[in-house]
């Protein structure tokens, strides 16, 4: 560092400590009903994590966002195609060109890459003393990729003392502590006391990545900071492939809150229930390919509550529980349903998906517009050509022949009453089900599936199969078809929407529940 960089450096720390001397006398942060953020960490030209994810989590928990970047990383929803580092020297100058200027009532860091890095902001912390400081050490992707090198291991841990918390997930917080990821809940609460132990810090300990139906989170300290050693919330676990960002997120918010509260349960209560929202709207984005963002400004955008979607979503609710708790389902899942059961639900799928075509030609012949009638067209020509032949290649050469059953035969005359008799608006929310509910269930019994671990799983073909990003899109097009139909109609005619949809949704758990009953 050249003598004059040193001494804006010191000016910088001098008018830190004073702002801190000014608004800091341990009820400091409760008074900041605007706290001013530093977000340390990569770039995400996507948006979604990184900075660019911290500054809009400030700003939705009502802070002012500020920015240092650590990295260049050129990256999508789909994953990180490379990484630039510009020079340690560079990062100094922006440090010292917010603090020179600015009170910083909270830092989160991110992203550093390096020793180099970690080492900069190490002494840039040392000397400005923030009065929060939320570190999410970034180390070991969803994925299980490393995200940092080994020998800046041993670095990110020291800077682990300057931190008052740290939020690393379940293989981040193994790292930190030389262990291996922690198998359950209990688990991963004593590898958050034992990093509590060895570092001064508080731990947030999040359940995430574990295979669990609800969502724990917990602050662990055994430091005497909290009301007990461990402060836990819970919250369901919400079923979105929309997760892109969710650790920046929660960081940085957790920062913004407790520079507004002052009180790390009640700012942990505040984050997880912002988070859970984002998290349960993520999907409306309709953002990239892979795993798109959270819906960081959920609270300030109002729910869709006209779409007609959104209705009968919800009302259907009970039938899509109904349905995660049958037998069939969960057995299939964990790969314990008998051959006869799943081959007679290929069998009669197989013969559905013939009646099924019929429904989406005629509704391609009833479509307002060229876009709808192709879809539809094309939607009747996978039937037959494309899932079809699946299920004739998983029954060929196992004998399996199946007479049309009940419940398919009652299904497929629901839909062919409604091609005959029913408007267009009608007859596309009785098809939409099938596409709905299957991606649906289909997300979840993936999820389950590699959660109980894919090797050898004699379904495991079938069910990677769910995880098509083609039928995902096609599946988001019929909802939105059904929508744009469902406008400006008559309450009774969006009623008749709305029992076409319910019929068809419970055709759906019968359906799957059919092979109990009649294999």
């Amino acid at each position: 560092m050249s003598l004059q960089s040193s001494g804006r450096w010191l000016a910088s720390v001098e008018f830190c400590r004073a702002c801190s001397a000014l608004s800091s006398n341990g009820a400091a942060m409760t008074i900041r009903t605007t706290p001013r953020v530093l977000s340390i960490a990569g770039t995400d030209p996507s948006g979604g994590a990184g900075i660019q994810a911290d500054l809009k989590s400030i700003a939705a928990n009502g802070g002012y966002g500020m920015a240092a970047v650590t990295a260049l990383v050129a990256q999508n929803t789909q994953g990180v195609r490379s990484v630039h580092t510009p020079p340690a020297s560079f990062l100094t100058e922006q440090l010292t060109a917010v603090s020179d200027d600015v009170c910083i009532d909270a830092v989160k860091i991110g992203m550093l890459g390096d020793s180099e890095v970690i080492g900069t902001v190490g002494r840039w912390l040392a000397e400005v003393s923030p009065a929060v400081v939320v570190l999410d050490p970034v180390m070991v992707a969803t994925s299980g990729d490393r995200l940092l090198a080994a020998e800046a291991e041993e670095a990110l841990r020291l800077l682990l003392n300057q931190a008052h918390l740290v939020t690393p997930n379940l293989p981040e917080l193994a790292v930190l502590l030389g262990a291996a990821p922690a198998a359950d809940w209990q688990e991963a609460l004593a590898q958050g006391r034992e990093l509590s132990r060895r570092h001064g810090v508080m731990v947030l300990v999040k359940g995430g990545h574990l295979p669990a139906e609800d969502c724990p989170d917990a602050l662990v300290d055994v430091n005497g900071r909290l009301a007990g050693e461990v402060v836990e919330f819970r919250s369901g676990r919400v079923r979105t492939k929309n997760t892109h960002g969710t650790g920046c997120s929660l960081s940085a918010a957790m920062a913004t809150v407790q520079a507004r509260t002052g009180d790390w349960t009640e700012s942990l209560k505040e984050v997880k229930e912002w988070l859970f929202g984002a998290l349960v709207r993520a999907d409306e984005l309709e953002v990239g390919k892979g795993s798109g963002p959270i819906h960081h400004f959920h609270q300030h955008t109002p729910r869709p509550a006209d779409r007609f979607s959104t209705e009968v979503w919800e009302r259907t609710a009970g039938i899509r529980a109904e349905i995660m708790e049958l037998d069939f389902v969960r057995q299939l899942a964990a790969g314990t349903l008998s051959e006869a059961q799943f081959g007679y639900y290929l069998a009669q799928d197989a013969r559905y998906l013939n009646g099924y075509s019929r429904a989406l030609a005629r509704a391609s012949a009833l479509a307002p517009t060229e876009q709808e009638q192709l879809f539809w067209a094309k939607s009747a020509h996978n039937c037959i050509e494309v899932e079809a032949q699946l299920h004739r290649e998983w029954l060929a050469g196992r004998g399996v022949q199946s007479e049309q059953g009940p419940v398919t035969k009652a299904y497929v005359d629901h839909l062919l009453a409604v091609s005959a008799a029913g408007s267009y608006a009608e007859l596309v929310a009785a098809v939409v089900p099938c596409y709905w509910l299957y991606a649906h269930v289909g997300g979840e019994l993936y999820d389950r599936y590699k959660s109980a671990g894919a090797a050898g799983h004699p379904y495991g073909a079938w069910i990677e199969t769910y995880a098509d990003e083609e039928f995902a899109e096609a599946t988001r097009q019929a909802v939105a078809i059904m929508d744009a139909a469902a406008q400006q109609l008559p309450e009774q005619e969006r009623e008749r929407m709305m029992a076409a949809f319910e019929h068809s949704a419970r055709y759906e758990l019968h359906f799957f529940d059919a092979p109990r009953l009649y294999a």
